[in-house]
């Protein structure tokens, strides 16, 4: 295996169908366009088509646009329906998109914006989707976490949407925490017929649109020392297009960026928090998701049937 894993690392993928959400901008855009210049069918799951079309336009390759709006489950549903209709396989589903140190703010259905956005809008696409990657040998749901998946490194099952008192780092750390422990219980859920994997990836620190909801006190420091202490979003990208392509990847596995303290670097296998792998608490979380989106998987014996 190369030891600096790149772009020129990425095997062919002609004939396989990827949906990135987010990937308009940012680590999304670079994560679309790798897959497509190594001959994917991209389709960018994006809220705002426009800019998808101004970033599929710098694309070259088979990409498409495809309206995803992660703060309305009815979005969510009406984006996966129009792909169910367009696609009878997918091969990888990158869950990309997110937010990052809002104000206190709900999405359309009332949940708190970011466990909101970057958890449960996710869920359910995932959820929505899966039977069309179950069929299909190789096939990969990737999830985009955070090293922040740390600060508060819990899920507040007794106040999951911040409203008796509001962090946003706080919130956030769940919200990414949530991204993982999704990754792991779906991982032990789709072991039973192997055909279809989770993984999980964080950028490190990236330089991208993400921390401009950050206080300033915060972000002003970030983009004075951003040339010292980040990386590219191209290379913030690669964990992610190395969960979403190297075939030595295995289910429920995690990678990020090789360099200390995971800040930047190529790609590696990396291990998050202690808490992130307590089996009690991810199940407890499925069943709450499940509650709140609506959205329930495919059975064991579903998924089974489909892949054969």
């Amino acid at each position: 295996m190369t030891e600096k894993w790149t772009t020129a690392t990425i095997p062919g993928q002609h004939g396989r169908v990827a949906v990135v959400t987010g990937a308009n901008t940012g680590l999304g855009f670079e994560t679309a366009k790798a897959l497509a210049e190594r001959g994917a069918s991209v389709v960018l799951a994006v809220r705002n088509v426009e800019k998808g079309r101004q970033a599929a336009a710098r694309m070259t390759g088979d990409v498409t646009v495809q309206a995803l709006d992660l703060t309305s489950l009815d979005s969510v549903r009406t984006a996966a329906a129009a792909l169910r209709s367009r696609y009878e396989r997918i091969d990888l589903l990158i869950n990309n998109a997110g937010v990052m140190y809002t104000p206190k703010q709900t999405t359309r259905d009332g949940y708190e914006m970011q466990f909101g956005t970057n958890h449960l809008g996710h869920f359910a696409l995932t959820g929505l989707l899966l039977d069309r990657l179950l069929p299909v040998p190789g096939s990969r749901v990737v999830t985009v976490s955070s090293t922040g998946h740390r600060i508060r490194a819990a899920i507040h099952f007794d106040d999951l949407h911040w409203q008796r008192s509001y962090s946003r780092a706080g919130a956030y750390g769940q919200s990414k925490l949530a991204n993982l422990m999704f990754t792991y219980e779906l991982q032990r859920r789709l072991a039973v017929h192997g055909t279809t994997v989770a993984v999980a990836a964080h950028p490190g620190l990236s330089s991208t649109e993400l921390v401009r909801n950050s206080p300033a006190a915060l972000r002003l420091p970030l983009t004075a020392l951003a040339p010292l202490i980040t990386q590219t979003p191209a290379m913030g990208a690669l964990p992610t297009l190395r969960a979403a392509t190297d075939p030595a990847v295995l289910g429920g596995q995690y990678y990020g960026p090789g360099g200390r303290f995971e800040i930047k670097g190529h790609p590696r296998l990396v291990t998050s928090s202690a808490g992130s792998y307590e089996v009690a608490v991810q199940q407890r979380l499925w069943a709450v998701s499940e509650d709140l989106t609506g959205v329930t998987f495919p059975s064991a014996a579903t998924a089974a049937k489909a892949a054969r």
